[in-house]
């Protein structure tokens, strides 16, 4: 038999009081995909720490190529041909994309010859996997799914023969995720060893050969993919049948709430929004689908009072905000907007601070008399959120930094939606959360559209878009397109509106 590209045994490793992994066993074979799913919360980011070198595991081996390794760091790690690409890019945002590439390997105290050396070579690794970049462009001014290629290229351009993927698909929109599957085909038939580490089970049956599933820091079970199915893999990772779908959709109500005329936003970097009018009603859930960086994220932050506006005007609770008339976030919380952003560690979280402090920033009003906060009331509002959304680990004064990705989302969602807002806004809500979170998320949004709640839905899954919402509209280069009404809307006709090749103008 081939002896595993990769191999772990009994590998464990405890943070405080949290078990994050649990006698771990593995063996990745050289040449293959091999998935690894669970829960937020169940160990997977650990366990890709570990063999990278982020952790030292409490106890347990570690082989590569048959051979062990010990003391493991990150330098010994790529040495040893390992990459990894994690769930939040590691990118300088003022860097181009070369200079990200090769920080660490400059090769020399004059940086021009090595940059030039440097990009001879890159050019033969992108011909040699597929990839196309600008090595020159500014990683602040790449799309998400092209910033995510220059983190696989910087692994690849140090020579990693296996290569971690931390939820890579969980900032990608739909054609994006397909070009990393097929390249992930082209990397596996060149002789290279991925280990995928997601939460969608339609990637594990795409592209994997073998899977393995932990739940609460242990390897549960392991499956080649051609002998199993996503109902079964969904069991095995959440340890029960997951529940049927949530209650029908109640019928759309008319009453206008938030009206968006003619927005228009320019900033240093250029123009993002132009001409964008559409009105939000009471008792729907309006989906915006479009590929990330086309607007969607400034018109969440004007309509959150984090930008301003530079043409047109937003009206909500009898208030008008234009340019001469700004509003700040917490008058638009005043007015009634509640928002869970599109990133939950910059936008969402202090990550510093405890899940009790989290719970209620921009609400400290809610917390006791005046400015005095009473810390039975934090404790209070935590637990309730720990409980309500199953929280992991369920610790009210566990720093939301060391949370996963998962976690944190949930803690944002938690905080947002606790006090039945009238507007909601999400930004890409089920980001990087787990089939079980994304059904738990799923129920309280049709939730609070049941009670009258108006929601805008940002979202790159178009499956999460013609799941949730009423009606559908499509940003495109600033360019609103839509609405089309969700019972009789055509994907194929949503995918021409994202591309800017038809629609309406006004929702």
């Amino acid at each position: 038999m081939a002896v595993p590209a990769l191999r772990l045994r009994n590998i464990s490793k405890r943070f405080g009081t949290v078990q994050a992994a649990r006698g771990v066993d593995l063996d990745v074979m050289p040449g293959t995909v091999h998935g690894i799913i669970g829960e937020n919360g169940a160990g997977k980011s650990t366990l890709a720490s570990i063999i990278f070198g982020l952790h030292t595991p409490d106890s347990g081996t570690i082989e590569i190529d048959g051979a062990p390794v010990n003391n493991l760091r990150p330098v010994d790690a790529i040495g040893h041909g390992i990459g990894m690409v994690h769930q939040h890019f590691m990118l300088v945002p003022g860097f181009s994309a070369l200079e990200n590439i090769v920080l660490g390997l400059e090769a020399g105290f004059r940086l021009g010859p090595g940059l030039a050396r440097a990009r001879v070579r890159l050019a033969g690794v992108c011909r040699e996997h597929g990839l196309d970049i600008d090595p020159d462009a500014t990683v602040d001014d790449l799309p998400v799914g092209v910033r995510q290629r220059v983190e696989i290229l910087k692994a690849l351009y140090r020579g990693a023969r296996i290569l971690l993927l931390d939820e890579p698909t969980g900032a990608l929109a739909p054609h994006e995720t397909e070009q990393l599957l097929t390249l992930l085909d082209r990397m596996r038939a060149s002789g290279a060893t991925v280990v995928l580490i997601t939460h969608k089970l339609h990637e594990i049956m795409t592209v994997c050969d073998r899977v393995s599933v932990m739940r609460s820091g242990q390897l549960v079970a392991e499956r080649d993919v051609k002998d199993t199915s996503a109902d079964e893999l969904a069991t095995l990772m959440v340890g029960h049948d997951l529940p049927a779908d949530g209650e029908e959709k109640a019928a759309v109500k008319v009453r206008t709430v938030l009206e968006v005329s003619g927005l228009g936003v320019r900033d240093a970097g250029g123009v993002r929004l132009t001409d964008v009018s559409f009105s939000l009603r009471a008792g729907e859930i309006l989906g915006l689908a479009g590929v990330s960086g086309n607007g969607q994220s400034e018109l969440l932050e004007v309509l959150a009072g984090m930008r301003p506006v530079s043409a047109g005007n937003v009206s909500v609770g009898g208030r008008r905000i234009d340019h001469a008339h700004p509003a700040s976030p917490a008058e638009m919380r005043s007015l009634g907007v509640s928002h869970v952003p599109e990133d939950r560690q910059r936008q969402g979280l202090v990550l510093p601070f405890d899940i009790r402090e989290n719970a209620v920033l921009g609400r400290l009003e809610r917390c006791g008399p005046g400015t005095l906060v009473r810390p039975a009331v934090l404790q209070a509002r935590a637990e309730t959120m720990i409980g309500d959304f199953d929280i992991r680990p369920p610790v009210a004064d566990r720093p939301a930094g060391v949370l996963s990705g998962g976690n944190q989302q949930k803690v944002v969602v938690a905080r947002e939606t606790a006090e039945n807002p009238p507007i909601l806004l999400l930004g890409q809500p089920t980001r990087g959360v787990d089939i079980a979170t994304i059904a738990l998320i799923h129920s309280r949004i049709i939730e609070l559209r049941n009670r009258g709640c108006a929601l805008l839905l940002v979202s790159a899954d178009l499956d999460e878009i013609f799941a949730l919402s009423d009606r559908i509209v499509t940003l495109c280069s600033g360019r609103l397109a839509g609405p089309l009404e969700t019972r009789s809307a055509d994907r194929s006709v949503v995918g021409m509106m994202m591309a800017g090749l038809g629609g309406g103008a006004t929702a």
